[in-house]
């Protein structure tokens, strides 16, 4: 008979840490016979390098020391939330730290590239997050919550709060690997904030209420806000016409932003010159590897990602072969939502931006292998800030197109027979004869 999830936490973490899970969270089991029961998180049973339910148990434990009432003080990165289940009525709510100072790397992906996979797993579990209720419409009209969060997400640094919470904030420590990690939770009774040093670029396209979603999601990103901010915003349902407003789920504003800046800046480098050379680019992190091959044509994009046995989308150890899944865009782009959901957005977004930063437009293979030291996802963020991070570096440079790939191929693991079988850009390259050949 499997012990308790409690029990076999003791083995691996330190007693006053499982007492004050024990205490304070709850913890679940993803299922009958879990295998991370068997394993008890030294096994390795799942394939991954180390268990992600002993780094979700640590951070809930650091979290739980500092909880101890209903009553939540703290600074607040600024940090907000709106959920999806129960759509159109969703929770929204603060999400404030139980500490006070400089909190603004907790909710901002942007400043998380190098950190560890602790590190970001700590960010997300100090955040508690108060809940309420509320129909997507009210961003119309407005209620008293929805505006003091609105006012909240125009803030450029962090904000003193606090935060009354109807009962003492659980996390839910699941035994599955494949939920993300997020902070304590419980009904919120009342929420205040001291003064909100305001953004006065977001505070601008709150207040025009006759200027489109999309147009305010550009004029922001122009003016160097950060996308991670934009998102924040739209979701709260601050741009638009004010007829049309609606609360966005933040899972779902996150996609919708990094698609719409992404599509504007495309449309921008269609009037451009190709880039003159084959390039390849290349970035490990987080035990993800990433590589691009830029091509001397109009643009294209496709993405690509394969998940190997052991992670998070391919659990199966059985299997020798990593799960690749990935889609493509030509020139006039797609008009359906892509298979691999918003990982293709937010990496098309970083390929486009660094095209428009050079004047330069080109067709984009973009690669990724996601091996078992990724041991729980943690966003579409990390695909983003990788991929603007090595589109930073010096990229090699090649006269041909099978130079190019050789060099790419050399960067990963998957040989080149898999990639092919899962991309039309390579199909195309490799065996598709071009007009200019006939001439």
């Amino acid at each position: 008979m499997p012990s308790s999830p409690a029990s076999w936490l003791s083995d691996v973490i330190s007693p006053q840490q499982v007492n004050e899970l024990t205490t304070f969270r709850e913890i679940r089991v993803a299922r009958a016979n879990s295998l991370c029961l068997l394993c008890k998180g030294g096994r390795r049973l799942c394939g991954k390098l180390s268990c992600p339910i002993i780094a979700k148990a640590q951070s809930l434990a650091k979290t739980t020391l500092r909880i101890t009432s209903t009553h939540i003080q703290g600074s607040t990165p600024p940090g907000v939330f709106v959920g999806r289940l129960g759509y159109p009525k969703v929770f929204i709510g603060p999400m404030v730290p139980p500490f006070t100072g400089n909190t603004e790397i907790l909710d901002t992906p942007e400043l998380w590239i190098g950190k560890g996979i602790q590190e970001i797993i700590d960010y997300r579990f100090s955040l508690i997050r108060g809940k309420a209720i509320a129909n997507i419409r009210e961003a119309q009209t407005g209620t008293r919550l929805l505006e003091s969060l609105q006012e909240l997400a125009l803030g450029r640094s962090p904000v003193d709060a606090e935060v009354v919470l109807a009962k003492v904030p659980k996390g839910v420590l699941t035994l599955g690997s494949d939920i993300q990690p997020f902070g304590p939770s419980a009904p919120l009774r009342s929420f205040n904030a001291s003064d909100v040093s305001v953004d006065r670029r977001l505070e601008k396209a709150f207040y025009d209420r006759d200027l489109k979603a999309n147009g305010a999601v550009v004029e922001l990103y122009d003016s160097g806000v950060y996308v991670t901010r934009i998102q924040r915003a739209f979701s709260l349902g601050m741009f638009g016409l004010g007829k049309n407003r609606k609360l966005v789920p933040t899972r779902w504003s996150i996609t919708a932003v990094d698609s719409i800046i992404s599509q504007e800046l495309i449309n921008r480098i269609k009037q451009n010159d190709t880039i003159d050379e084959y390039r390849v680019y290349s970035f490990s992190y987080l035990d993800n590897r990433y590589v691009a091959i830029l091509m001397p044509e109009k643009w294209s994009f496709e993405w690509i990602e394969a998940w190997f046995p052991g992670t998070t989308w391919n659990p199966d150890k059985g299997t020798r072969e990593p799960a690749m899944m990935g889609d493509f865009e030509n020139y006039w782009g797609r008009n359906t939502y892509p298979d691999v959901g918003g990982c293709y957005y937010s990496s098309r977004l970083a390929v486009a931006e660094r095209l428009f930063q050079e004047n330069r437009q080109a067709a984009a293979l973009v690669l990724r292998e996601i091996h078992p030291g990724y041991i729980l996802p943690v966003g579409v963020w990390n695909v983003r800030e990788s991929l603007r991070q090595m589109l930073k570096s010096e990229p090699e440079k090649f006269d041909s197109f099978n130079a190019a790939l050789n060099h790419a191929m050399a960067k990963l693991t998957i040989p080149l027979k898999n990639w092919i079988r899962n991309s039309q850009l390579l199909k195309q390259s490799l065996y598709q004869k071009k007009i200019t050949e006939f001439s």
